[in-house]
Order: structure tokens, then sequence, then C-alpha cells
């Protein structure tokens, strides 16, 4: 069977509930688009093959995941037509979803109504007679909740019946008078069988009059961002500080235990000084989170996405680039499979470019450091932290360069005009906090997972060429000078001692590539098998705080603002655009963009005497 329904009817959570570990997620074939399949097994022992189908608000495609959806219902994707189409609906949402149903009755094939969302509804004073929405439409309906253990039973027994044999007609894209009827038996339909209380949107249009204004409306949306920022060092203060005593006890502990020599070196200062120089940063990384996925469940994000439409389309981009971009803050690669809700190529292709210049998640960490090591934790105006002030300055920078490159972008196409956006706005609510707790402790998981796997990895890599070949005899200087990574280190420090970067950092940017919270990692081990005797690393803050100058510091914030991308990112970028062209595009053009900032910022900062 085949799940079809809008975005965000809560299609994904009923596969989810239905089908539990037993799913796969692969590429539909030739295309980018995410194919997520399932096993379910009912109560009568039969074997249901699931197949979750991108969401879509009509078959007649404007997207690469509309378009895949499309095919595969109408058996144009040369797979075999679903044994059962289950149509998934929004129940506070009838109106929209409604049209898709129509529209999908038509192809002849055996199907069933799932009616999502249903506990929502109840909570809203919108009461649906499904006896009745069943005998307008002409098939069963049932009442489904799936975030819900359970949700689903009575979908799981209704599917032990027998399935009616298809008889499939021709799909024929939908001309003007055919929407507008099925818009009108849309509303039919609704009012006979829903009812819903009296100005039950009216909180929302009274909110919207402030939110959707276009002075308050920015002003909301830039103290709102603002706040968010303040929160990440506001808020992570304690639990940082936490963490940072356990690295140092663990630290300690290993070195009790382990007898000192080559053992001792990996573990204390490769993978305790490594990966605790990263995990220290998991609140303010998790914070960050709590904000988004707060202002997404709320219902906020896709207002600021209308809000910034005008703004957007200066430099040839529509409001619809904005939820891509906010999910860039998280993770660049989310970001740019996000643009797949985008139909103008262009328009898409422009946003994927940008996308690395929002500032993920990944950089906190870098950027965590460096403030908290050059800029003095001091309150502005009363209630401000200095801190926290220059944190949102260079998110805003990275925004900033964004819409700059977009509008270059903007001047190379042949089509200049503006993509209109339309955009479902859904109603407020407060955020669910099981759904708040469940998304924090996904980021968390994820986080750890590359802590323990990639960032472990190459942490202990560095550690080795860091090591290896041992100091000549008479060596003078700490052993990494005559390591490997001392070698590789002291080859690109010719490259970026324009820009600032000494040799420590030089070795640092490589890792950093492969992940960028990597970066730090690294810094702790190459600054922990610098130091010699009694200056043994113990706190990176603090060292390269009484060894970097501030004009070295403000050039590697400004680095990171531009750095070329991770290399999953760009590899996402090969599997979004099918070209290497445009990943060589857009890793030669982040880098010019951060040789260049940083020099001039090198440069103005060592005239002003930060140097």
């Amino acid at each position: 069977m085949a799940l079809l329904g809008n975005p965000n009817c809560g299609k994904t959570a009923l596969f989810n509930l239905l089908t539990g570990s037993r799913q796969k997620v692969a590429n539909y074939a030739g295309v980018t688009v995410e194919r997520k399949e399932g096993v379910l097994e009912t109560a009568a022992g039969r074997r249901v093959f699931v197949l979750d189908l991108p969401g879509a608000y009509s078959l007649n495609a404007l997207s690469a995941d509309e378009a895949v959806t499309r095919d595969v219902v109408t058996g144009k994707s040369g797979e075999a037509l679903p044994d059962l189409l289950v149509l998934v609906t929004d129940a506070t949402n009838l109106r929209l979803n409604l049209r898709l149903v129509l529209e999908a009755k038509k192809l002849g094939l055996p199907m069933v109504m799932a009616l999502n969302m249903t506990d929502m509804a109840k909570k809203q004073g919108i009461a649906v007679d499904t006896a009745v929405l069943s005998r307008e439409l002409g098939i069963p309906v049932i009442q489904t909740v799936g975030v819900h253990t359970g949700g689903a039973n009575d979908l799981l027994a209704a599917l032990d019946a027998p399935v009616a044999a298809a008889a499939p007609v021709p799909w024929v894209a939908p001309q003007l008078d055919d929407v507008l009827a099925t818009q009108r038996e849309v509303r039919r339909i609704l009012g006979l069988a829903v009812t819903e209380p009296v100005g039950s949107l009216a909180t929302s249009d009274r909110i919207d009059r402030v939110v959707l204004h276009p002075l308050w409306g920015m002003l909301v949306l830039a103290v709102t961002l603002f706040l968010m920022f303040q929160a990440v060092f506001s808020w992570a203060n304690v639990p940082m500080d936490a963490i940072k005593a356990g690295t140092a006890w663990l630290g300690e502990a290993v070195k009790a235990v382990v007898p000192e020599g080559m053992l001792q070196s990996l573990l204390v200062d490769g993978v305790v000084a490594g990966l605790g120089g990263v995990i220290v940063f998991l609140p303010q990384i998790l914070i960050l989170f709590l904000f988004i996925l707060a202002l997404e469940d709320s219902g906020y994000l896709p207002r600021a996405a209308f809000l910034l439409d005008r703004i957007m389309g200066t430099v040839g981009l529509s409001g619809r680039s904005f939820i891509p971009l906010l999910s860039s803050f998280a993770c660049a690669i989310p970001g740019v499979m996000a643009t797949r809700t985008i139909s103008n190529w262009r328009d898409r292709l422009t946003t994927i470019m940008i996308a690395p210049l929002m500032t993920c998640s990944a950089r906190l960490p870098v950027y965590a450091l460096l403030i908290a090591a050059f800029i003095p934790e001091q309150t502005v105006g009363r209630f401000f932290n200095l801190q926290g002030i220059v944190l949102f300055a260079l998110y805003i920078f990275g925004i900033v360069s964004a819409m700059a490159v977009a509008w270059v972008m903007k001047r190379f196409r042949d089509n200049t005009s503006h993509s209109p956006l339309m955009m479902e706005l859904p109603a407020y609510r407060w955020p669910n906090l099981r759904n708040l707790a469940l998304g924090l402790y996904e980021r968390a998981w994820i986080f750890i997972q590359r802590v323990g796997t990639i960032i472990l990895t190459l942490t202990i890599l560095l550690w080795f060429l860091s090591t290896f070949p041992s100091p000549p005899e008479g060596a003078t200087g700490p052993a990494i000078q005559y390591s490997l990574a001392g070698i590789i280190g002291r080859g690109l420090e010719h490259i970026f001692a324009p820009i600032g970067f000494n040799w420590q950092i030089s070795i640092a940017l490589v890792p950093g590539m492969a992940a960028r919270e990597v970066a730090v990692g690294a810094l702790g081990t190459v600054y922990a098998l610098s130091a010699t005797g009694d200056a043994a690393a113990t706190a990176l803050e603090p060292l390269i705080a009484g060894s970097w100058s501030l004009a070295t510091a403000l050039s590697l914030l400004v680095w990171y603002v531009f750095a070329p991308q991770c290399i999953s990112t760009l590899a996402a970028v090969k599997r979004e655009t099918n070209s290497w062209k445009y990943v060589w595009i857009m890793a030669g053009y982040l880098f010019a963009l951060a040789y260049i900032a940083c020099f001039i910022t090198y440069r103005i900062a060592v005239a002003f005497g930060a140097g």
C-alpha cells in the first residue's frame, strides 16, 4: 500500500507507527527524491509492503517531490501500481486536504482515507462525521492518531479485509474548470460532514495582524532571532562548566590509571582532549535547536517565510527559500535537501548555493570557543550579553553574505522575474513538549554519534599524525613540530600566514573539512601535544587567549562564516544537482570569499592595533 497526503498531515508519523524499525530509506531511480519503504504485519498475519510517498498538495505536480508522487500513483514511474492507496488527511485542515483526495479518487485504485490528527481536531472543537464523510466520498474513512501508540489499530484491522481489484483510469492533468469544480465539491462535503467552532481562527488572525505586519512583523522576527542567540550563551553556562569539569576529571583519572607513555598520550591528549573539546558545546547546540523546533511546532516559520518573501525577492529568491535556509542553521545537508519543494529550478539552485552561508550548528563550537576566549563576558545596556551580541552579529553576517551572493547570481540569470509564493499558514498552537523532547533527543543522539564515529576517528588520526615520527635526538621543541602534522602545518602556514593563521590553526583546518566540530577537537589535540613540561594544555580557551592576537581570532571567526563546506554537504549538493560542476563552483567561491574576507579583516584589525 502507498500513503498519499499533503505535507504536514502526519503521514510520516503514521508510517513510522505502522512499520517501526522495519523500514529503509533510499532514492527513487533517476531522481534525488527520498523513498521510504517499510513492512507491517496485521493481526491476521498478512504482510503488507508500505510506501511513504513524498507530500503533495495536488497530482498536478509543481515540484520534484510532487512529480514522483504523481508518477507512482498514475503508473508513469514504471513500477506496479499500489494495491491499496491510503489517503492520509489532517482532520484539522480538511478544506485543504480533500482536494487531493478527490483527485486521487479519479485514478480508479482501491483506497481508504485515514483521518489523522483526530485528537487535535477534538481539542480545537472540530467535529467530523466520519459516516457522512465516507458516504459522500464513497470510500472507507478510518480515524488515526499517528503520534500515539495504538493510534493506527483501526487501520491495521481494516487491512485484513479483502482488497478490491484495481480498475486504473489514465490520469489527465486538470484544467481550470476541473480545479474550480473540485473546490466546489470540497466546500459541499465540508458543509455536510464537518462542524467547526465559530471564529476558530480568530486568535490566529489577531496574532497575524502583528506578526505579518510589514514593520512590526520584521521587528518581532529580529527580536526572536536576537533572543535565540542570547540564550545560546546565557543558558548554557552551567551545563558547559559541568562538562568541562567532567572532562578534566576524566583526563586526570586516565593519567592515574594508565602509565605514562604512548597509550596515555593517545587517551589523554588524543581522545579526551579532542572529544571533550567538542562535547562541551552540546548544550549550546541543543538550545539553538530548542528554539528552531519550538518556532516550527508553533506555526511561526511559514509566517516568517511569507514575511521575508518581498525582501528575498529583491535578490532573486522567494519566501519559499526561507525554510531550507533556516534548516541550514542546523545543518546545510537537510537545508540542501529541503530545496526540493522549490518548483523553480533557478530559485532552487541559488538556494542550494547559498545554504552553506547559513551558520550551521557545527560552527557553533568554533564560534563559542573564540568568543569566550577573546570577547569579555560583560553586560551591554543592562540586559544583553556582549558575547551573545557578537554571536548574533556573526549569524547576521552570514545571512547578509548569502543575500549578496544570491543578488550576484541573479545578475547572471536570463529570467529575473520573481516567483510568487503560495504557502499554507497553519493555525498557531503551543509547541508540543513531547515533540520538542523527541527532537532534542534525536539531535543530541546524532551529535553524539558523530562524536563517537567520524570525530573520534579523525581525532585519533590527527593524534597519530601529530605524534609520529618521533623528534630527532637533541630536539628542543615540542614533539609535534617534527611530526607529519607539524610538517603539513608548516607547509600550509605559508598559504594562511597572510590572513593571520599559525601552523596550529592550519593543521586544524584540514580535518575540519570532514566535520566542522572537529576543528575544536583538533586544536585541543595539537595544543596538548605542543605544550611542554608544566605548560601542558589542560584548557584550550585560556591557552589560545594568551598565544593568539585578537586579529587572528577575528580572522578565524570570519573564516568560519564563509569556510568551504564539509565533505558531507558537498556530497549532498552533488546528489541534489546531479552535477559535479556545482560542487566545484560552491567549494571554489566559498574558499575565495573566506580568504578575501579574512585578509581584509586581519589587515584592518592589525592596522587598529589588534595584531
